[in-house]
């Protein structure tokens, strides 16, 4: 199903589409967000439990789901990298994607994990306009790929819960990112396909906060992520130049 919504770009949708059957091959074409899960599921939760005021110092069948009776939105969710451990951390996750292959890939291997997600092939625009609202609205590395950021970021707020949380993860347009995540990543590394990413897409922090601003979210936190080549993982840090994650709460 082709989806005509504002903020879908069809030429990304399709080049997605055409790697669906790796997403859940850890040394194949999303290799680097297999890395990157660890960093930001620690980041997303850290962040809920403290938001929401969660406790993990209850009985063990508890603090193995510390993010039960949360209500999680996956924008972008591909093959499911994120829903899949949040549902384990007990919410209850909806991913949607442009890609019907990618949410067909998501559906199959929830099946496999014996686990329950809600995965749709929709638009956030359009799941916007049936009136869904979410605890949490994640905008994972997706951001850089659509035709019309004001009105995806607009459709996202609209998803979120009065004093909910949207999260956002992408790439600053600087001539740091260019050399790491596109000469260095898919050129030297070839962790990603020539291609995967356009430069002139990513945003800046005060891009994305000036997003949140207009659409009645306030920015809680910035926060910077790096790659330790040593230690083969990556790691939270201030600096915001290459890959950064931002959160900001619904008023």
């Amino acid at each position: 199903m082709t989806l005509n919504s504002p903020s879908i770009n069809q030429e990304e949708v399709e080049k997605f589409s055409r790697m669906a059957e790796d997403w859940w091959n850890p040394t194949g074409k999303f290799k680097p967000l297999h890395k990157f899960n660890p960093v930001r599921i620690r980041f997303i939760r850290d962040k809920l439990l403290a938001h929401f005021q969660l406790s993990t110092d209850q009985p063990s069948a508890i603090s193995h789901q510390p993010l039960k009776n949360l209500s999680i939105l996956d924008i972008g969710c591909g093959g499911g990298l994120l829903a899949i451990p949040l549902t384990r951390l007990g919410a209850q996750v909806t991913g949607i994607d442009a890609s019907e292959k990618n949410i067909k890939i998501a559906q199959a291997y929830a099946q496999t994990q014996n686990l329950n997600v809600e995965y749709i092939n929709i638009s956030a625009e359009d799941l916007a306009s049936q009136g869904r609202k979410f605890d949490v609205v994640l905008n994972m590395e997706v951001i850089e790929h659509v035709a019309d950021v004001a009105s995806f970021m607009q459709a996202s707020a609209t998803l979120v819960k009065p004093n909910g949380l949207m999260f956002v993860a992408t790439l600053n347009r600087t001539m740091k990112s260019f050399f790491t995540a596109i000469v260095g990543a898919e050129y030297v590394l070839r962790w990603l396909p020539r291609g995967t990413h356009d430069w002139k897409k990513f945003l800046k922090p005060h891009e994305i906060n000036d997003e949140f601003e207009k659409n009645n979210i306030k920015l809680i936190e910035s926060a910077g992520v790096k790659f330790n080549v040593i230690k083969d993982e990556f790691y939270l840090d201030q600096d915001l130049s290459t890959n950064f994650m931002m959160v900001g709460k619904k008023l």
